[in-house]
């Protein structure tokens, strides 16, 4: 594994060697489940050079095509350290962001450390926050940089009022946001927002539903107003995260916050373009009621299962668990056993 000051060299280097048309992407969170498939996808378009920000060398070994041609790999990036930041973000065209605080601690010990600051409700001190916002303030200072950053649906549901929770209860009685582990749900949160305030507008932030993997690959379908509830395989956030980064012109997604979930059965539209064209930048987000009823309206009917009512749901329980009346794997709804680890990503 190169050390970091080598990589920064050969980095510049072959900056000045890489065709015009070429794109440099920085991959955080290289290794994680989605990271990995990100890396693949950005890989598989000829015009792109990645760089994979990773923590662990050997998981990077297991994980990673180490020697194809376009794919460098920095270790020793500190994504807390404001000077990395800069120097991770000097060469880049965009950062796609799939790390986080909740599942990328190199060691036991940090995940352990990790885990008692997140339960001491120090959310603004973990990792996402302070980390995303050292992006934030990098992207802002050098103007020809943006990030696309993988968060997650329900974020907001947390804080909303008593009368909204109600008003959308199929939203928000979900188990991940009744439960909401380690405040998993208001970290992401502060750290979209910090992005926002200090990237200057050079952000697209993706809040995918429930990711599984045993989830067939399908049409992706994106909303705002954060109602949406369903199943999405990281396969297809993988590649939604690719394309906003390399495909997408970035005129048309900064700014943007959106959901999204994935229809079984339906094939991929050749491009988002049209639907994210068709999406309300976040100063201008959904306010009234009627908007986000009849956007509420239309998600409930595509809730996978028959039953139709994930506010039924146990965390751990699956939809098809939900329908056949069977308990999930964590136990009977409001009795729950939920593992620290359950939250990793």
């Amino acid at each position: 594994m190169k050390t970091t000051a080598f990589l920064l060299v050969a980095w510049q280097c072959n900056a000045l060697s890489a065709s015009s048309a070429q794109q440099r992407v920085v991959v955080a969170g290289a290794t994680g489940r989605v990271g990995r498939l990100v890396v693949s996808e950005l890989l598989s378009r000829n015009s792109t050079v990645v760089t994979a920000i990773v923590r662990d060398d050997e998981k990077a070994k297991a994980t990673l095509p180490l020697d194809h041609p376009r794919l460098e790999v920095a270790s020793d990036i500190k994504l807390t350290n404001s000077k990395a930041v800069e120097t991770m973000v000097s060469e880049a065209d965009v950062v796609v962001w799939c790390a986080t605080g909740f599942s990328d601690a190199a060691s036991p010990l940090n995940r352990l450390r990790a885990v008692a600051e997140l339960m001491m409700g120090s959310s603004t001190a973990s990792f996402d926050v302070r980390a995303l916002g050292l992006l934030g303030d990098a992207v802002r200072e050098r103007d020809t940089c943006r990030v696309v950053c993988c968060s997650s649906a329900a974020v907001t549901r947390p804080a909303w009022d008593d009368a909204k929770k109600e008003r959308y209860k199929g939203a928000s009685d979900i188990p991940i946001v009744r439960l909401n582990p380690l405040n998993i749900l208001d970290v992401k949160r502060t750290a979209e927002e910090t992005l926002r305030v200090r990237s200057g507008g050079r952000y697209t932030i993706v809040r995918p539903t429930g990711l599984n993997d045993d989830w067939p690959r399908g049409r992706v379908v994106v909303s705002q107003g954060d109602l949406a509830v369903g199943r999405i395989s990281r396969a297809d956030v993988a590649a939604v995260l690719a394309s906003l980064a390399v495909d997408v012109e970035a005129s048309v997604v900064n700014g943007l916050t959106f959901e999204m979930f994935a229809l079984a059965g339906y094939p991929a539209p050749a491009s988002l373009d049209a639907q994210l064209a068709r999406l309300r930048r976040d100063d201008r987000a959904l306010e009234s009621f009627e908007t986000l009823d009849a956007t509420y309206a239309l998600l409930q009917q595509l809730v996978p299962g028959e039953t139709l009512r994930p506010q039924d749901l146990a965390m751990g329980q699956t939809y098809e668990q939900l329908d056949a009346g069977e308990t999930g794997r964590l136990g009977a709804r409001g009795a729950e056993n939920v593992p620290p680890d359950f939250v990793r990503t």
